[in-house]
């Protein structure tokens, strides 16, 4: 087992070069300029969540939405004095961690003065998150550069909660992965909470009636009514509900074994049942036997996306500052 493992992961890495290669991103990029960076974001999320655990998944799930917006440019983190940033964007009113990121920031520039952009900090924070919460380590490319635009229409690049597989796999696309990344990815919701109003309609308003028989027939019916006594109407906005209940704070399989229970707590985690190639890997991994092979394809496929169109060389800039841009 440990020796197919290991085959995976050197498969899966010597592919991973290859891509990076051609998007100037590589592990050593900073072993001159700031050879201490990693050792200084890692001791920040050690501090951070062992005070706050819940805190891995909002952490992972920022860097998804700046990879999918412009690629991951760390776009997602500037403010904007007319509230037309990224982060103004309905899809991402409920992010959390800017404060945090900006921590981690001011950490890194005391060691290594700009030098390190805030896209590579946000990398690396997100694969920590991952690995404090028992879940894979890889080795994050590094080499990104800032970018100085954020507009808040842009987030239509985000895959909604209530996307079916057809406008998953679009969108996955449109930042060259594919539908195994799209099944791999999806799994980033065994850590974290979710507000009821990204999924609330499957309970109460699934065809536009608005009345309590209007459900989404595709969920399992005791966990919709354990999700309603958790959620009592359309109009809740504030209520947190444990994406993968029971271990939401650890990285683990169990996410497979709600989905294909018909468990899964948005329409798009629903969705992968509805494609032969997604479904079958749900079923395999629900069975918690291939744990180092799920671990493996995560790590690839949060490399891959973290490839996903960079600024490099000379474009962009390296920020002082997260949330604004130098100049």
């Amino acid at each position: 087992m440990a020796s197919r493992a290991a085959t995976m992961v050197a498969l899966m890495l010597a592919a991973v070069a290859a891509t990076c290669g051609r998007a100037q991103l590589h592990d050593k990029f900073y072993s001159e300029s700031c050879p201490s960076v990693e050792d200084v974001v890692r001791k920040e999320m050690v501090r951070a969540l062992s005070l706050a655990p819940s805190l891995a998944g909002p952490l992972l799930r920022m860097h998804f939405h700046d990879c999918f917006v412009r690629g991951c440019d760390g776009s997602v983190l500037l403010d904007s004095a007319n509230k037309t940033a990224e982060k103004d964007a309905q899809p991402n009113q409920t992010l959390r961690g800017f404060g945090f990121v900006e921590r981690v920031k001011a950490a890194v520039e005391k060691a290594c003065p700009d030098t390190v952009s805030c896209a590579d900090i946000l990398a690396l924070i997100a694969r920590d998150a991952v690995w404090l919460s028992k879940g894979p380590v890889w080795t994050v490319p590094l080499g990104r550069r800032d970018g100085s635009v954020s507009i808040s229409n842009e987030t239509d690049a985000l895959p909604p909660p209530t996307s079916n597989f057809t406008v998953l796999t679009q969108l996955f696309a449109a930042v060259n992965l594919d539908a195994k990344d799209l099944v791999v990815l999806s799994a980033g919701h065994t850590i974290g909470t979710s507000h009821c109003f990204s999924f609330s309609d499957r309970l109460y308003n699934f065809t536009g009636m608005e009345n309590p028989s209007d459900i989404d027939p595709t969920l399992e019916p005791q966990y919709m009514m354990r999700l309603k006594s958790k959620c009592a109407s359309l109009n809740d906005n504030t209520t947190l509900v444990e994406m993968d209940p029971g271990s939401f704070k650890t990285f683990d399989t169990d996410y497979f074994k709600l989905v294909s229970k018909r468990r899964g707590l948005f329409h798009s985690d629903g969705a992968l049942l509805t494609d032969p190639f997604t479904r079958a890997y749900v079923q395999r991994h629900a069975t918690g036997a291939f744990k180092d092979e799920f671990f493996a394809d995560f790590a690839a496929s949060m490399i891959k996306m973290g490839n996903a169109n960079p600024l490099t060389g000379s474009q962009g800039e390296i920020r002082k500052k997260c949330n604004v841009v130098n100049h």
